[in-house]
């Protein structure tokens, strides 16, 4: 459990300023949080993190992570949301270029604010939101999958489950999903969702489909969910697991696990 409560965004001053009779508005920060990507994959992997539109791009957005091996960086102690998936297959290129199988975001070493292009398993991560602090978290292979992850909270209060789609997919794709690798005898290296493969506003939940009542699950994404139950697997999913964590220490994103 953590041992202090977290603080509010803004405290306002019980005194005055010393001239003009003014009251101080003090902000203050929440409570100091780490975040955690380890690579528990037998091959290294490129971890990439995409900031929502206005948060602070964390880590550059992207480096290199040797297989069984990890790297800890402090979560922003301002409210934060965004997502990290990882990179896979990648060849460096020349200065901080790098060309990825799977999640490539445009070349780049670090993404600066750049999405991984799909399939890629995505961790979706909200932190500092509500009053009590509150860290929000999910895997989605709604853009489709390339490695199996979990996000793992420490030391929370309330609700705060693992979640994760720990499966590997690659194995289990449907044919018309996989993509395949042109080195290595075209092995499967990631799965495509229904609409990456097909691209039908239907698929896709674009246009008339767009909203929770024409959304609808499809057998690609039926497939997706009996392998992750636990995963967003379509645009309007609802997950099977729901939480309420507040301030945990350290949230942990797992590849291969």
């Amino acid at each position: 459990m953590a041992s202090s409560s977290p603080k509010l965004l803004l405290l306002l001053a019980t005194s005055l300023l010393a001239c003009g009779g003014l009251p101080v508005l003090v902000a203050a920060d929440y409570a100091p949080m780490t975040l955690t990507v380890v690579n528990n994959c037998p091959f290294p992997v490129w971890p990439g993190i995409q900031a929502n539109s206005g948060h602070d791009i964390l880590e550059g957005g992207g480096f290199f992570l040797p297989s069984l091996s990890h790297k800890s960086f402090p979560a922003p102690t301002h409210p934060w949301s965004g997502r990290i998936w990882a990179r896979t297959g990648c060849t460096p290129g020349s200065g901080a270029q790098l060309h990825c199988a799977t999640g490539d975001c445009g070349g780049r070493l670090q993404c600066g604010g750049l999405g991984g292009a799909a399939p890629a398993t995505l961790a979706q991560v909200n932190l500092h939101h509500n009053s009590d602090d509150q860290a929000s978290y999910g895997v989605s292979v709604v853009d489709g999958f390339n490695v199996g992850l979990s996000v793992t909270p420490h030391e929370g209060r309330g609700n705060c489950p693992v979640l994760a789609c720990r499966k590997d997919l690659t194995q289990t794709c449907p044919g018309e999903l996989q993509v395949r690798s042109p080195a290595g005898g075209g092995a499967v290296v990631a799965c495509k969702s229904g609409c990456e493969a097909f691209r039908t506003d239907e698929l896709c939940c674009r246009n008339m489909y767009n909203s929770p009542r024409t959304c609808r699950a499809s057998k690609y994404s039926e497939f997706f969910k009996r392998e992750c139950p636990q995963a967003f697997t379509y645009a309007h999913d609802s997950p099977s697991l729901t939480h309420q964590c507040a301030a945990p220490r350290e949230l942990k994103v797992i590849f291969c696990h």
